[in-house]
């Protein structure tokens, strides 16, 4: 094979990688990017807002259930929505980075990860007033780029071990406890999603209404339920990780 051919493969490869870190049998191997924790806690994750449409109704019922979450928000929607990024802080939430736009790390033209990650990641800290911890990539897919920036910018990339399914048109909050189920447990990171931005049309419905059963179960079985910070991520394993 021409030898060029061979190095821009490699290059590819590399470039690449760490994606595969999306397959469940991959993050099995990697509790600390899978976001295991303290056997005691449940760590509450929500994607893709700040929304004004319904990020306040995940946050009144969150208040109502008096539990706390981390918020990966995307930068063009904390800028527009300031005031949306100061009340989850206010009311005792996490905000992280989740990318400027909802963007796939594979498909984003060199150098674009970087810049904006660096620029949500100043917005959250101008917001918030703390430098955000985390990081998660859109789709759950990392590459090189996005791994080198994360410790440039000295966050730390984080998926999960359990997901809703709430992001499509047939989800209901009976279908996103069903899908989390096999992976509620001790130590697992919840990913949910607060927003529509980049899903069905009004699917956020069956995150928000399966929440109350969702703290329920997790309190029946003495589990806390709270934010990453919380969560002492790294520290646990996770036996028989679902395989969201």
């Amino acid at each position: 094979m021409n030898p060029l051919v061979l190095g821009m493969t490699g290059l590819a490869a590399l470039h690449a990688g760490p994606a595969a870190t999306w397959m469940p049998t991959v993050r099995r191997g990697l509790p600390g990017l899978s976001g295991v924790g303290a056997g005691d806690h449940v760590a509450l994750t929500f994607d893709d807002g700040p929304d004004p449409r319904s990020t306040p109704r995940f946050l009144d019922e969150l208040e109502r259930l008096g539990c706390r979450a981390t918020f990966f928000v995307l930068g063009e929607l904390l800028e527009r929505h300031p005031d949306l990024g100061r009340r989850i802080v206010a009311e005792g939430h996490e905000m992280a980075v989740h990318g400027w736009r909802h963007d796939n790390a594979l498909l984003t033209r060199p150098g674009r990860v970087t810049t904006e990650m660096g620029r949500t990641a100043d917005l959250v800290t101008a917001v918030a007033g703390v430098r955000p911890t985390w990081y998660r990539p859109p789709y759950g897919v990392l590459s090189a780029e996005a791994l080198l920036a994360a410790r440039r910018w000295r966050l730390r990339p984080v998926l999960w071990s359990a997901w809703g399914r709430d992001w499509t048109e047939s989800a209901t909050a009976a279908s996103v406890l069903a899908a989390l189920a096999p992976g509620l447990r001790g130590g697992a990171t919840l990913l949910l999603h607060d927003s529509d931005h980049t899903s069905a049309p009004g699917s956020w419905h069956s995150a928000l209404g399966a929440l109350p059963e969702l703290v329920r179960h997790c309190r029946a079985a003495r589990l806390a339920v709270g934010p990453l910070r919380d969560h002492r991520v790294g520290r646990c394993r996770l036996d028989n990780s679902s395989n969201r």
